[in-house]
């Protein structure tokens, strides 16, 4: 091969690498990296206030919030917004074990485990006050806390607010419920039990 051939075909490679070459770097380029971008509360002269955080324009809607509009009360609404069925009080008594017993406890009485082992304890669900306030009052204080009692709206949606709201009435309900409320088997027990045989009996088998 002669010198001159040579010559051309090293450049002919020479040629190709530079090309090669142009299309890697072309490939590091930091354009994205120092793209103009503004960064979360960073001074930006774009806007005549400097500020990259643009406040919420009036009357603006959280996306799902109308969803709930019918499920907020005022705090002296004593109305339930939705049917309290079974399944409804099941699920409230649920959520109640989760959230709220570790303080109120499993009975509403105001012992539970947070609060017997340091805690301030939350009154009983089962004294008179807090059997006679109204139900948006209970919504009201999940919602956005009372004492020290944080608020919960992040861990309850509201849906579920009210089934355990309905589940706190019924906790309420089962210590001061009259006897003619009851099936006719649990009221027959309650009075076999209320007389000195009845009493007698229950000791005895309280016993073993």
């Amino acid at each position: 091969m002669s010198s001159a051939r040579r010559q051309d075909r090293l450049r002919g490679f020479a040629l190709a690498g530079a090309f090669a070459s142009l299309l890697v770097l072309g490939g590091c380029a930091q354009d994205m990296a120092r793209q103009p971008k503004a960064k979360p509360l960073s001074p930006s002269d774009f806007f005549e206030d400097l500020r990259s955080e643009r406040p919420l324009i009036e009357n603006t809607v959280a996306r799902g919030s109308l969803v709930n509009d019918a499920l907020i009360v005022p705090k002296d609404s004593n109305e339930f917004p939705l049917p309290v069925t079974r399944v409804f009080l099941e699920r409230g008594r649920e959520r109640y074990n989760i959230f709220c017993s570790p303080c109120h406890g499993l009975q509403g009485d105001g012992n539970g485990t947070i609060a017997n082992r340091g805690f301030r304890h939350p009154p009983t669900y089962h004294q008179d006050r807090l059997r006679q306030v109204p139900v948006g009052h209970f919504y009201d204080v999940i919602t956005n806390g009372f004492g020290a009692m944080p608020d919960y709206a992040a861990q309850i949606p509201p849906r579920d607010r009210w089934a355990i709201i309905a589940y706190v009435r019924a906790l309420q309900y089962s210590r001061h419920a009259p006897a003619a409320d009851l099936p006719a088997e649990l009221r027959k027990k309650l009075s076999s039990n209320s007389s000195p045989a009845g009493a007698e009996k229950a000791a005895g088998e309280a016993e073993k």
